[in-house]
């Protein structure tokens, strides 16, 4: 696709913008890890780079979006040319898990190699990875992340069978038992 150059623009630089865009709360972070490859991908393809991708995590809206009260917040500052934001807002509006999104231009004219990237792998991991909100984390919705899989309750089962294998005189009665013993030895 042929671009054209804005005449605006000193030559060989770029504009840097600012994207902020809102997924339903719901996505799950391949979804998120999805979305986030596909602008990149524009991005690059378009010439631009980008200076810094975040995942402000799951957060509550100010007023209700597309029947939803939550949205997973991303932010995203990069350097491109005129025609990339209108690319990029193309495929936003075509994703059906994103709620709303705002691109602002934050200066223009500038030298894409003075301004150094802070993205890494390790970055887009990060950036694809929603943590819980507030709300699933004091209701105990929110998985643990300290907890691991084996972490599992005991099963009633097991415990049963522990008891009925053990001799009498290892297995520890309950509270109301001894009191019931003491009364036998009056």
């Amino acid at each position: 696709m042929a671009q054209l150059k804005s005449l605006r623009d000193q030559p060989n630089t770029q504009r840097e913008y600012e994207t902020i865009f809102i997924l339903k709360p719901d996505t799950a972070n391949e979804s998120v890890a999805q979305v986030n490859a596909r602008l990149r991908g524009i991005v690059e393809t378009y010439g631009g780079k980008v200076l810094k991708c975040d995942n402000w995590g799951k957060r509550k809206l100010a007023y209700e979006i597309r029947k939803q009260l939550k949205g997973i917040y991303l932010y995203w500052q990069y350097l491109a040319t005129a025609g990339t934001v209108e690319e990029i807002e193309r495929n936003l509006r075509m994703l059906d898990n994103v709620i709303r999104f705002n691109t602002i231009k934050v200066d223009m004219d500038i030298d894409s190699t003075a301004r150094p990237t802070e993205v890494s792998d390790e970055t887009w991991v990060k950036a694809s990875t929603t943590a819980a909100d507030e709300e699933e984390i004091m209701t105990g919705q929110a998985r643990n992340p300290f907890a691991t899989d084996d972490d599992d309750d005991i099963d009633p089962e097991a415990e049963e069978a522990a008891l009925a294998a053990a001799p009498e005189g290892d297995v520890v009665a309950p509270a109301a038992e001894p009191a019931a013993a003491v009364e036998g030895k009056e």
